[in-house]
């Protein structure tokens, strides 16, 4: 499992369009472990580029603070699992409440 974090000086950045890389989180998905954890610079923020970079990347879901309707539409177009409200933290330990199911989310904070 490939798990994609949008972030802002490492921690989840509120708006994933907004953000300065993904952290793109390796998941063994036996183990429930971390594997591997890579940043990337994202692609310009155009509507469809991040959906088509992130599943070229086998990314399969992301968490994120706030997304769009449009953009989580697009997401679910490449097959790509979105989570929206998670909260601001590092994302060891976002994907790591998520992989074991403890990830408390709050309301989608984009509202476009």
């Amino acid at each position: 499992m490939r798990i994609a974090i949008p972030l802002v000086q490492g921690r989840l950045s509120m708006h994933f369009g907004h953000c300065e890389q993904f952290a793109i989180v390796t998941v063994d998905d036996e183990s429930k472990e971390i594997i591997k954890r890579e940043d990337m610079a994202p692609p310009a923020h155009e509507p469809g580029a991040l959906p088509r970079w992130l599943h070229e990347l086998s990314v399969n879901v992301i968490l994120a603070g706030g997304m769009g309707q449009r953009a989580q539409q697009l997401f679910a177009q490449n097959g790509i699992e979105v989570v929206v409200g998670a909260p601001d933290n590092n994302p060891e330990e976002l994907v790591t409440q998520y992989i074991t199911g403890k990830l408390q989310c709050g309301d989608n904070i984009c509202d476009h």
